[in-house]
């Protein structure tokens, strides 16, 4: 037997190897085709139906959610969401993802690595921008030094008896008294009038006012040693001090 003889033979052999599966695969589609297509369609009629599901229990979430967003200037978690709507955390999570890419939202992790979802609409992003203008830096005593220089011109000139000692109290009591008087005249101080008093940022503010421990923080900062807390409903700071005396 030739070279030639035995290539032929041996190609032969290889397409009879490929068409045996071929031809048992032919078989079975042509035999079992009507029940794969049955098959075929009952998993997409599956799927719609769980699509269709899904759409109505989203519509029934969207007041929740939207109600979030304008509570929380934006921010939502999982969490958040879960305890709101009172269904499972990985539920929430899918549903935020889902808004998350249909609004084009932000997603970071938290310091516990938790993801936290900003959705930014106009309302919000007004009020962040209005609240972005940086006010001025002062030295850490001008709010209690700042009245004392006004009234200098006015009070007498004091006497050679008379001591530094004497006059302190009351121009002291005027500058710190009245001026808080004045900003609580409708019991509260709105993000700029707090943030002048504390001598920060009014972003600074803004990124502080829903952390736990504002009350403290703010208590550090302010000349009179008063603890600030801020209402998400009126969008203002209270003195929680003036909260207890009433």
């Amino acid at each position: 037997m030739s070279m030639s003889e035995k290539t032929l033979e041996g190609s032969g052999k290889a397409f009879l190897v490929l068409l045996l599966p071929i031809s048992f695969l032919i078989i079975f589609l042509v035999t079992t085709w009507k029940f794969l297509l049955a098959l075929m369609l009952l998993l997409m009629g599956f799927n719609i139906w769980q699509w269709q599901q899904w759409q109505n229990w989203s519509r029934q979430v969207n007041p929740v959610f939207h109600r979030l967003v304008m509570d929380n200037q934006g921010r939502v978690t999982p969490m958040d969401l879960a305890i709101k709507g009172n269904f499972s955390g990985t539920i929430a999570k899918r549903y935020l993802d889902t808004k998350a890419s249909e609004f084009g939202a932000s997603i970071l992790n938290s310091e516990d690595g938790s993801p936290v979802y900003y959705f930014i609409n106009a309302t919000i992003l007004g009020s962040i921008l209005e609240s972005s203008d940086p006010v001025k830096e002062l030295p850490a005593k001008s709010f209690v030094q700042t009245a004392p220089v006004l009234l200098a011109p006015t009070l007498p000139q004091p006497q050679p008896e008379e001591t530094e000692a004497e006059l302190l109290p009351t121009a002291t009591h005027e500058e710190v008294k009245i001026p808080l008087e004045k900003q609580l005249v409708f019991g509260s101080l709105i993000q700029s009038e707090l943030a002048k008093r504390l001598n920060v940022y009014s972003s600074t503010v803004y990124k502080r006012r829903n952390d736990p421990d504002f009350p403290e923080w703010s208590r550090s900062r302010d000349p009179d040693g008063i603890a600030w807390s801020f209402s998400r409903r009126n969008k203002e700071f209270f003195p929680l001090e003036e909260k207890d005396k009433s």
